[in-house]
């Protein structure tokens, strides 16, 4: 079975790529450049997008995974900020992606009975009126918590330390199934999507304008050219590296700041909703993430491998006694069950001598260092559709009027039809054997798409049992992420498909020969090719996992799982709330 993203299109697509030219090529498969690639395939533009590693496997899959308005942009008064993020939250919740967005209750925690109180619910308050400036918000308004209040949705909390609280509403997302969402519905209008393929340079013509790029199918080995009218590098953390290809010192200029997140156990830290507090370096987040809760982050300057960043000991341990401050039951060491670390491309002020014109915004900036090269950096995940649309606009000019975004009601794939899916939860249920909360849990992460899943199954019944050592996870899962979401390595299922890198002990280590096993299944993988994948997977310690505190020992290790990737043979043949968050075992449906 072929889906809309698998390994047999991806070829197709490398080779239409190569005989014909684009409208638009663009750079980065991340979350700005899949909405990119997206909304220009919905304006009937011929696209392209191309991606170095996989679908989201920078900072796209390792953020908090929050889609939120921006409440300190209040302190700043910039209300329009504000209020654009707070329309595309309603928006990704409403239309968008309902399946993939949950809303969720917050508690922020109050220290001083009234100056405190006053302050932030003034500020939720202003949060409030600009959600209901777009229409009808999406989520429920805030309200003020006693100290009863706190104790009631947070037993965890030490309630006898706060003064009480305000609860509010944002939403959560999984931010690398909706990049492989996003990208999958911009095939579906059209776009040709390559993942593991690397820009190595820019093709220009006799002016110097940039009129496509070089390319490396980094499965094959073998190169190709991508000839396209518009050029938009979306590279994030790659951004200056990815300009310099073309040969200007003009530009953006974009740092890295590593983020950490750890995971435990929802059952450790009782309560029906997250928690936002400040620290003295950044904003602390508990976030309730199926079984699990996701704490973070940490905001520290980062100058190693891009592609590379791992937690240290320090940054967890930092991560625990913030929490700890808050909790009656501190938590340890031993209670972490995943850990995860992503780089945030910080945009900094002003570009780069030679940039020919730019386009800023508070969030994000786009530039055009060289005439038909756009760059677009900075932003976030919740505004990623604008940023789309921003770029795209800047890339075709006044041509652009001719042919508007149509984004703001493009629901994405697994999106239409969703209601109906979810009134038929007790039949699938029954259907199958299974509990509501599996059914739920599908739903939320596939919607509609889960018909396919369930096709799937009546082929092949046994896909439909659970996952070995996955707990919640079912065979069919792992089959879906290579024959339909792109997956072409064995940590594009276990870090992003399915997450269970971070959502079990060990990065997923019960469940990776199991994992492995139905992979090299459809896949065709040789014995040896599939050891070399599981020992890939073992040696690495890209973005999950915790590095020892060494600089040294831990570049050694990056080295070593990065020349076992390189030895294997790549590509198919050995070729080349509205949802309840404390719902049973995890997510609710709508």
């Amino acid at each position: 079975m072929t889906g809309i993203l698998d390994s047999t299109t991806r070829e197709q697509a490398i080779e239409t790529v190569s005989d014909s030219p684009v409208d638009v090529l663009v750079v980065g498969g991340g979350v700005t450049g899949a909405g990119i690639a997206l909304d220009a395939a919905t304006r009937g533009l011929r696209v392209a997008v191309v991606e170095a590693e996989d679908w989201a496997s920078g900072t796209s899959s390792w953020s908090s995974k929050l889609l939120h308005g921006g409440l300190r942009y209040l302190e700043m008064l910039d209300l329009s900020l504000v209020h654009e993020a707070i329309l595309e939250r309603n928006l990704l919740l409403r239309t968008i992606a309902p399946h993939l967005a949950v809303p969720v209750p917050f508690v922020y925690p109050l220290h001083h009975p009234v100056g405190e109180r006053a302050y932030v619910g003034a500020g939720v308050t202003l949060y409030d009126a600009l959600a209901w400036l777009g229409g009808t918000p999406a989520v429920p308004g805030h309200r003020h918590l006693s100290r009863a209040g706190v104790h009631e949705l947070l037993p965890g909390l030490a309630a006898e330390r706060l003064a009480g609280g305000i609860r509010y509403y944002d939403a959560r997302i999984d931010d690398a199934r909706l990049v492989v969402t996003l990208v999958r519905t911009a095939a579906h209008f059209g776009a040709r999507a390559i993942s593991r393929a690397e820009v190595t340079g820019y093709v220009t013509d006799d002016f110097d304008r940039v009129r496509g790029a070089r390319i490396l199918d980094r499965e094959s080995g073998r190169t190709f050219t991508v000839r396209a009218k518009h050029v938009i590098n979306a590279t994030g953390v790659w951004t200056e590296r990815t300009e310099a290809l073309s040969g200007t010192s003009g530009g953006l200029r974009v740092l890295a700041s590593k983020g950490v997140h750890i995971t435990v156990p929802r059952t450790r830290i009782p309560g029906r909703a997250g928690v936002i507090s400040r620290t003295e370096k950044s904003v602390l987040f508990m976030i309730p993430w199926k079984d699990l809760w996701i704490i973070g982050t940490t905001d520290t300057p980062y100058e190693g491998d891009l592609a590379r960043p791992v937690a240290t000991e320090a940054d967890v341990s930092y991560l625990l006694a913030h929490v700890n401050a808050l909790l009656s039951d501190p938590i340890d060491r031993s209670d972490v069950v995943g850990v995860y670390a992503g780089l945030r491309p910080l945009l900094q002020p002003g570009t780069k001598a030679g940039t020919a014109s730019t386009k800023v915004s508070r969030e994000h900036t786009i530039a055009s260092p060289v005439l038909g090269l756009t760059v677009i950096a900075g932003g976030k995940l919740t505004t990623y559709r604008v940023m789309a649309e921003d770029a795209v606009d800047f890339a075709l000019g006044p041509k652009a009027r001719r042919r508007p975004s149509r984004t703001r009601h493009t629901p994405l794939l697994g999106a239409r039809g969703l209601d109906a899916l979810v009134a038929r939860r007790g039949e699938i249920a029954r259907v199958h054997g299974w509990p509501m909360w599996r059914v739920n849990r599908l739903v939320n992460r596939y919607g509609t798409e889960l018909y396919t899943l369930l096709a799937l199954i009546g082929d092949e019944p046994e896909l439909g049992e659970e996952l070995p050592g996955a707990p919640g996870y079912l065979q069919v899962e792992v089959v879906h992420a290579v024959t339909a979401e792109g997956a072409l390595h064995l940590d594009d299922v276990m870090e992003r498909r399915l997450r269970l890198s971070i959502e079990l002990p060990g990065r997923g280590e019960a469940a990776l020969e199991a994992v492995a096993d139905l992979v090299a299944a459809q896949l065709g993988w040789s014995a040896g090719r599939r050891a070399a994948e599981v020992a890939a997977y073992r040696v690495a310690r890209a973005h999950t996992g915790v590095a020892t505190d060494d600089p040294a020992a831990a570049a050694e290790g990056a080295i070593s799982s990065e020349a076992t990737a390189q030895s294997t043979p790549t590509g198919r043949g050995g070729g080349a709330d509205a949802a309840d968050p404390d719902a049973e075992n995890g997510d609710g449906a709508r």
